[in-house]
């Protein structure tokens, strides 16, 4: 079995691990139809539109 000739860095090791924690925010597009902000491919929350058609009813 191999084992190490010294004591791996905690600095390193925790450099290693952080690319795992960087997380992308997830992407927004704008409605046409109310110009508010929206998860893309999902109706807009604001004004019921998807599509340029009126999906829900939104109060």
């Amino acid at each position: 079995m191999a084992v190490p000739k010294r004591k791996t860095p905690r600095a390193r090791t925790h450099t290693r691990r952080s690319a795992n924690r960087k997380l992308d925010p997830p992407a927004r597009s704008l409605c046409p139809n109310c110009g508010a902000v929206k998860l893309p491919h999902r109706v807009c929350l604001n004004c019921g539109h998807y599509r340029g058609k009126r999906r829900i009813e939104v109060d």
